[in-house]
C-alpha cells in the first residue's frame, strides 16, 4: 500500500508538472502579437500598425492565411523569416531607436506582393539632433526625378571597364571625386572628358571604355555584391534578372508603364547616381514601381546603384 501511495503521489506530481509547464507555455504565448500575412489583395499583413515603446521586446506569433511568405523589418539585418500557412512561428525582435519601421513579404506571393507592408510605430523620445530626417540626395540637388533623362550622346557598343582602365593615368585627379558620380550623367562625363586636351587622340568608343573603367573603380566588390542581392530579391522579378524590364511580373495587371529597362542607354546613360538613387528610394510615382527608402538603408542604396550601372558597362572579371 504504501509503494502504491508512493507511485500515485509521483504520478500525480508529474501531471501537475506538466499541466504547470502547458500554462505557463501558453501564458507566455498570450504575451505574444499574433500576426497574419495575407495576400495583399486580402489585406495584406494583419494588423497593419503595430505599437511599441522603445527598448521594450516585441514578441510576434507569425502565421499566414493562404500561402508561404516572407517575414522582415526594413533597415534591420537579421530579421529575415519564413511565414507558413497553419504554422506559428516566434519571432521577437528589440528596436532601441524611436521611429516609424517599415515590415514587409520577402517572398515574392503574387503580382501585388510588394504592397504586403506594415509599420512599427516605436515611441518615445530622441535627442533633439537625431530628431531631423535626412533630406535625400536628389532633393538637395534639386533633381526633378520624374523629368525626362535620355542621354544626347551613346557609345558605338557597350563600353567596357577593362579595356578603359590604360587611359585612366590620363586623367586628372578632379574626375576621380566621389561627387562626380552623384551630380554628373555618363553622358555629361563623356562631353566633359571629350573635351581634355589629352584625350584628343582618343576614339569616343575608348572615352567610353574610359567611362566604364571610372565606374567600376567607383563600386567596391562587397558593394557589387550587395547590390546584385538586393536586386535579385527586390527588382527581378519585375525588371529581368539581366536588367531588360522583362520579369515574370512585368505585365502584370496593376503596372501602369513597364519596368525600366536597365539595358537602354539612352534611358540610363542621361541620368546621374542621385537621380537613380531618388527612384528607389520614393518609387515611381503614377508606375507601379515601389518605394524602398523605408527597406533599404542608404548604404543599400547606393550598392544597388552601383549594380545598376553594371548593366550598361562591362565590369572587369576580377572585381
Amino acid at each position: 500500500m504504501k509503494q502504491e501511495r508512493i507511485a500515485r503521489a509521483t504520478a500525480i506530481l508529474v501531471v501537475a508538472a506538466l499541466i504547470a509547464v502547458l500554462v505557463w507555455g501558453l501564458a507566455s504565448r498570450s504575451n505574444h502579437l499574433v500576426l497574419t500575412g495575407n495576400m495583399p489583395e486580402n489585406g495584406g499583413w494583419q494588423p497593419g500598425i503595430i505599437e511599441v515603446e522603445a527598448g521594450e521586446s516585441l514578441k510576434l506569433r507569425l502565421t499566414s492565411a493562404d500561402v508561404v511568405h516572407g517575414f522582415a523589418v526594413g533597415q534591420m539585418d537579421g530579421t529575415e523569416t519564413e511565414v507558413h500557412p497553419g504554422k506559428f512561428t516566434e519571432f521577437t525582435i528589440t528596436i532601441h531607436e524611436p521611429g516609424t519601421y517599415t515590415y514587409y513579404c520577402t517572398r515574392w506571393c503574387g503580382p501585388n506582393h510588394w504592397r504586403m507592408r506594415g509599420t512599427i510605430e516605436v515611441e518615445g523620445e530622441l535627442p533633439v539632433q537625431e530628431n531631423q530626417e535626412k533630406i535625400p540626395l536628389y532633393l538637395q540637388l534639386g533633381i526633378d526625378i520624374d523629368a525626362p533623362h535620355e542621354a544626347d550622346v551613346l557609345p558605338p557598343s557597350k563600353p567596357s571597364a577593362h579595356l578603359g582602365k590604360s587611359f585612366l593615368r590620363e586623367l586628372p585627379e578632379a574626375y576621380f571625386e566621389p561627387e562626380n558620380f552623384f551630380t554628373l550623367s555618363p553622358a555629361e562625363f563623356f562631353l566633359r572628358l571629350r573635351a581634355e586636351e589629352n584625350l584628343t587622340g582618343v576614339s569616343d568608343q575608348e572615352i567610353w571604355h574610359l567611362i566604364a573603367a571610372l565606374y567600376e573603380g567607383n563600386a567596391t566588390k562587397e558593394e557589387l555584391i550587395s547590390g546584385q542581392q538586393l536586386y535579385n530579391e527586390n527588382c527581378a522579378a519585375c525588371h529581368g534578372m539581366a536588367g531588360g524590364g522583362d520579369g515574370i511580373f512585368a505585365n502584370a495587371n496593376d503596372q501602369l508603364e513597364t519596368p525600366t529597362d536597365f539595358r537602354d542607354p539612352k534611358q540610363m546613360l542621361g541620368a546621374n547616381s542621385a537621380l537613380l538613387q531618388g527612384k528607389i528610394i520614393r518609387g515611381g510615382m503614377g508606375t507601379g514601381m515601389p518605394y524602398w527608402g523605408t527597406i533599404f538603408t542608404e548604404d543599400q542604396t547606393w550598392s544597388l546603384v552601383k549594380l545598376l550601372w553594371s548593366f550598361q558597362f562591362d565590369y572587369y572579371s576580377d572585381k
